[in-house]
């Protein structure tokens, strides 16, 4: 009989958002509650409790933390925390925090929610983010540095801070935008000579 060869399933496709706070909160919860023990531990450093997470969860939900989320079918699979500075000093900033679940990795999940999270940071005017991660976790240090974090490590874990005035990404985007808006002008250039040479063409040929 011949060998049935199986097909691998594509991955589920998802979308960001932000999430409404008290009414969403379980999508977060159950979302930090699914983390795998590795995962967990990078995450919050060594606190692995469903209890801690229980809380943890909840009080994003009242201090005005911002969560952006990746979700798939309804469930969130990756979340960004943009979490409020601790005090009102003009030099506080704000804390970003991510996670996304095993079954999501390496589809660039991270990078939309670091991206989408800079936006809301902007949007609420903050100058720079801080950024405060395990030693260990890799993940979140390369996704730190390619949006231009100074890294730090210290007392075993990594601190950093990225300056929200331009980011490597602002800049890749300025280069990727320049020539497309060169062709775009030209195009528009173009069109306005034929128009130009159609109308004078019509009526020449009206008047003869």
């Amino acid at each position: 009989m011949a060998h049935q060869q199986t097909t691998p399933a594509k991955p589920a496709w998802g979308y960001v958002r932000t999430l409404i706070q008290q009414e969403e909160l379980p999508l977060l919860r159950d979302h930090l509650l699914r983390l795998d023990p590795e995962s967990r531990h990078d995450r919050f450093n060594g606190f692995l409790d469903d209890s801690f997470i229980e809380r943890y969860a909840a009080k994003c939900a009242d201090d005005g933390t911002v969560i952006v989320a990746y979700i798939i079918d309804g469930i969130v699979r990756g979340a960004a925390e943009l979490h409020p500075p601790e005090d009102a000093s003009p030099d506080s900033l704000p804390e970003a925090a991510f996670s996304v679940e095993a079954s999501a990795r390496r589809q660039g999940i991270g990078t939309m929610l670091f991206r989408r999270l800079i936006a809301e940071a902007r949007w609420k005017d903050y100058k720079g983010l801080r950024i405060t991660t395990g030693a260990e976790n890799h993940a979140m240090r390369s996704l730190a540095n390619k949006f231009g974090a100074h890294l730090v490590f210290r007392h075993g874990e990594t601190t950093g801070t990225i300056d929200l005035a331009k980011t490597p990404e602002d800049e890749l985007a300025d280069l990727v935008a320049a020539p497309l808006n060169a062709s775009r002008a030209l195009m528009s250039f173009n069109r306005t000579c034929w128009r130009l040479f159609s109308s004078m063409y019509n009526g020449h040929h009206h008047a003869a």
